[in-house]
This record gives C-alpha cells, sequence and structure tokens, in this order.
C-alpha cells in the first residue's frame, strides 16, 4: 500500500473550507486538466456521509471511472471517501481539518494500492505516487486560493 500525506495551511474559517473541499463542482473546475466528471450518484453541490460519486476522467491518456463512496464524516472535522469500483486495487483518502490559530490545517492522507503484484507496486514507487501527489497538489491549491480569495479576517462571504 502506498500513502500520500499532504498538509495545507488555509487562512480560512474551518467551516467554510470543509465544505470547499467536499464540493463537487470545485473538485471538477480544480481537476479540468484531466476532464475529471461526476457521471453519477452525487454529480453537484455538496457531497454528505454515505453518498457516491462516480468520476470520469482522461489520466494517462486512458479515459477510466472511479466510483468513491463517503463512509465517514465528522462536520466539520474529517471525512473519508473510499473507492467501490475503479482501477486500484483499493483506495482510501482521509480528509481531516483543524483550526489552528485562526487558519485551517487541511490534512490528506491518500492510501492507494494498485493491481498487478510487484509489477503494480514498482509503478506506484517510480511513477504514481507522484503523479497522484501533483494532483492533490493542484486541487489543494485551488480550494485554498478559493477560501482565502472569498474571505476577509477570516469570515466567509458568499
Amino acid at each position: 500500500m502506498s500513502t500520500i500525506y499532504l498538509n495545507t495551511i488555509i487562512n480560512a474559517d474551518i467551516h467554510y473550507v470543509f465544505d470547499l473541499a467536499r464540493d463537487i463542482d470545485l473538485h471538477q473546475q480544480s481537476t479540468s486538466t484531466s476532464h475529471e466528471t461526476a457521471i453519477a450518484g452525487r454529480t453537484s453541490g455538496l457531497i454528505e456521509e454515505n453518498e457516491t460519486v462516480t468520476w470520469r476522467a482522461k489520466h494517462l491518456g486512458v479515459y477510466q471511472t472511479l466510483t468513491t463512496k463517503i463512509v465517514s464524516m465528522e462536520k466539520p472535522v474529517q471525512f473519508i471517501d473510499v473507492m467501490q469500483k475503479g482501477a486500484f486495487k483499493s483506495m482510501r483518502h482521509r480528509h481531516t481539518f483543524k483550526s489552528v490559530n485562526g487558519k485551517t490545517l487541511m490534512t490528506d492522507v491518500f492510501e492507494f494500492e494498485s493491481p498487478l503484484g510487484i509489477i503494480g507496486k514498482l509503478f506506484n514507487a517510480i511513477f504514481l505516487t507522484g503523479y497522484l501527489k501533483s494532483f492533490l497538489l493542484k486541487r489543494n491549491e485551488m480550494i485554498k486560493t478559493i477560501a482565502e480569495s472569498s474571505t476577509r479576517d477570516g469570515i466567509a462571504i458568499f
């Protein structure tokens, strides 16, 4: 199993950042380079516990689908999505949020396992982990940019 850990400090209210992180429409904007589109389940708005979303995206030159389910949610401190169907052997993404000195610490723990045994492990080590880390960093940067540009003194402006 491969694991990616990311911490992002965002100068915005924890509730606002939490909602941005589970916003299907924002996710689609942040992943436009891979043409990621929600095609089934929850396809817009804020995803909730026990809901699924199926994504269609072009990664590594191939269109793929991935269905995830929110298996746990404690507003505004955490939610976990787990792959139900897709190219991975397994995938689990834990999102946590913590207020720190008026800012929000957003932490991602993204665990995944590729199929094909040792070949999959080598592919993870050589390429896939870096590719997925870059993908998550871009998404987090968009969340940070939107959260910080639409807040003033830590208060969300809608």
